[in-house]
């Protein structure tokens, strides 16, 4: 693939994310917050059905030899501190780095601020990563659930796709995204 048509590639996958994000409603930082706080699952859903999808694609391509993994080193306590300030982060600033481009779209203007607060961040741990790397980016080879049951990955990926269109069937009974999000959200009038 050339540079070119990998920029392509990215650009129209990133303007499909967006699209996405902004009918789902997942970019506002209210349904994000209240994620975090657990009050409204709209956000968990579309991520899970995301997955879901994600691994169903992933297993076709892989059962059918077109694609290979190539899965990270696992690093325990960089996967754990770097997790729990990104939903700490997320949490105050009700966007993250998904969204904020989104946010940004939209017109939110504090929106700007994270923005350049993850640019920050981000140049910050360039600087710190070599004194950083010692403590936290050391890992123990490549940790996957297909590797350790020793079951072939699109199987493992297929049954776990329908375990989690199984728990979104039941967590969508249980609040509908439209009592989430409210009756009119797809443009359509309730019926009386």
């Amino acid at each position: 693939m050339s540079v070119l048509t990998a920029i392509l590639t990215g650009l129209a996958m990133g303007a499909v994310f967006g699209i996405a994000l902004e009918k789902s409603r997942v970019f506002e930082p209210g349904v994000i917050v209240g994620q975090m706080q657990l009050r409204n699952f709209l956000m968990l859903k579309i991520f899970l059905t995301a997955v879901a999808t994600g691994l169903v694609v992933l297993a076709a391509l892989n059962g059918a030899g077109l694609a290979t993994l190539h899965p990270k080193t696992t690093m325990y306590l960089a996967d754990a501190l770097g997790g729990a300030l990104l939903g700490v982060g997320i949490t105050l600033a009700g966007a993250c780095p998904g969204t904020v481009a989104a946010q940004i779209g939209a017109g939110y203007r504090d929106a700007w601020f994270t923005f350049a607060g993850g640019l920050a961040g981000a140049i910050a741990f360039t600087y710190a990563e070599p004194a950083l790397r010692p403590v936290l980016l050391t890992g123990s080879g490549a940790l996957t659930l297909d590797r350790l049951i020793a079951v072939p990955f699109w199987q493992v990926a297929l049954c776990f796709a329908a375990v989690l269109v199984a728990g979104l069937a039941a967590l969508e009974r249980w609040r509908s995204w439209r009592d989430e999000i409210g009756p009119a959200a797809d443009g359509l009038q309730p019926r009386a």
